[in-house]
């Protein structure tokens, strides 16, 4: 066989599967990802949004769009047994500072269970856990949560904001309304969601 014969087999096989991951890569669905922002404007089923970084943000809403609200709440509602997500950052000696705890109803008990990489700040993460134990001393609170495959101990701070879920539909995405909303960017560069949160009574969703 040619020398030049078995250098092109390899080297065809090669461009084919760069091939077939560029062509899966193309076919891959938009990313999912989060609008932080305040509505300015409602037209229909279109939102425009002020994002917290400045940005002009075309929020277009799914036809099964789910509305939550959120409203403050107490942290003695943060307690065993509870359902709750909790954004943390790195704090002092591994500690895992809150910067929120929202406090799941009943009715959303399961919701995103696990610990994973959130997108608040620097090295934030998101857990959302069953509350095994609470803690309040002289040196500030702790809440012990389990989740399935592990567990967390969660510091409270004095600037921990405790918020909850509360009923809301699509007559509370007005202007001056704050939001968080969860979905995908579209081709078009604009961005359809299928659920957002949005703060009552001109509350800022911390999550």
């Amino acid at each position: 066989m040619p020398l030049s014969s078995s250098l092109c087999r390899p080297l065809a096989a090669a461009a084919l599967v760069a091939f077939s991951l560029s062509a899966a890569n193309a076919q891959q669905p938009p990313t999912p990802t989060k609008v932080r922002g305040e509505i300015e404007s409602v037209s229909g089923d279109s939102l425009a949004v002020k994002s917290r970084s400045g940005q002009d943000v075309k929020l277009q809403l799914a036809p099964d769009i789910k509305v939550a609200g959120i409203a403050p709440t107490k942290l003695s509602d943060v307690k065993p047994g509870a359902f709750i997500g909790a954004t943390t950052v790195p704090g002092p000696n591994g500690a895992h500072n809150a910067v929120e705890i929202h406090v799941f109803p009943e009715a959303m008990r399961g919701t995103g269970e696990g610990s994973r990489a959130w997108d608040l700040g620097p090295n934030s993460t998101m857990t959302n856990a069953t509350v095994d134990q609470s803690v309040t001393s002289n040196d500030g609170s702790t809440v012990r949560v389990k989740y399935k495959g592990g567990e967390k101990v969660i510091t409270v701070t004095p600037k921990t904001q405790v918020v909850t879920y509360g009923p809301a539909d699509r007559s509370d995405l007005k202007p001056g309304a704050k939001i968080i909303a969860f979905g995908k960017t579209l081709p078009d560069g604009s961005f359809q969601t299928s659920r957002i949160s949005v703060g009552r009574d001109g509350i800022t969703p911390p999550m």
